[in-house]
């Protein structure tokens, strides 16, 4: 008698779970699937007073227009090229540094974990100007290589912190025998523990590459010259200058700036989702 309270319990609070979950899908979808609604549509109905979700002429007219108004084409490439780099970068960076600091914890590596996480609640503003100032001495403003410097300075401090819980995972016994069979710290760390940290890498590179994707406030004040301009800037050249959106190329040109990270994000999630220690068993 005692169970049944316990198991009706048990399923009220996996229902409530459920309806948690299922509110917070319909959080997240429902902005795409309005921004795809309207990208389809033509001005007619961009202007009715009765809007609906399906299109009841759908048209590509937005797109060709989006296409024709601004170089998108052009300012994905910038992107592209701003976004893969500073995801391998950071990764590359922020590996080793996560390594030591898992491996050796002292008070310096304590120190330094207390100032990555103090370094997340810092504002784009309180950094852009000391930024502003050391690109500009390095003649770096208004140009790719500095925007892909401060993304990865941005992103470095986040992607160190994921990568020393995925390091610390990583059983120590592994290097022990790595150690044992006379491989050095950076042979075990190239060899042993680098593979198994194959989905953390994923993750942190597609967080590195997502963040610089959609970034927007850097871009915007450190280039300057139009043909160097990323994707997110382009953007707001369908805004006019008295604050009115031409809403269906708007529409169209966004949606066309989210793929790329939907279809990283849909490449790489089987890595992400992996075990991370499948087959490292030593037997």
């Amino acid at each position: 008698m005692r169970t049944r309270p316990a198991a009706r319990a048990g399923r009220a609070g996996r229902a409530a779970q459920y309806t948690a979950l299922l509110g917070y899908l319909v959080f997240l979808v429902f902005p795409f699937l309005w921004l795809l609604s309207v990208a389809f549509k033509p001005a007619r109905e961009l202007g009715s007073l009765h809007p609906t979700w399906i299109p009841k002429h759908p048209t590509l007219a937005n797109f060709r227009q989006a296409f024709d108004e601004q170089p998108l084409l052009h300012a994905a490439f910038n992107s592209l090229i701003a976004a893969v780099s500073a995801a391998v970068l950071a990764v590359a960076l922020a590996t080793p540094m996560a390594y030591v600091m898992a491996r050796r914890r002292t008070r310096l590596a304590r120190a330094v974990s207390g100032w990555v996480v103090v370094s997340q609640a810092f504002p784009f503003v309180l950094v852009i100007i000391p930024l502003f100032l050391v690109l500009k001495n390095l003649r770096l403003i208004d140009s790719v290589p500095g925007l892909v410097m401060v993304y990865v300075v941005w992103a470095l401090p986040f992607a160190l912190w994921m990568l020393v819980g995925y390091v610390r995972a990583v059983p120590v016994e592994l290097e022990e025998a790595a150690a044992i069979d006379g491989a050095g710290r950076l042979r075990t760390l190239v060899s042993v523990t680098a593979p198994l940290l194959a989905p953390g890498i994923v993750a942190t590179g597609l967080f590195a590459f997502v963040t610089a994707w959609n970034e927007f406030f850097f871009a915007l004040v450190l280039l300057k010259t139009p043909e160097k301009q990323t994707l997110p800037v382009v953007l707001t050249h369908f805004i006019g200058t008295e604050g009115v959106a031409d809403l269906g190329p708007l529409a169209a040109a966004a949606f066309l700036a989210t793929l790329p990270s939907l279809v990283v994000f849909a490449i790489v999630q089987r890595r992400i989702t992996g075990g991370m220690l499948a087959g490292a068993v030593k037997s």
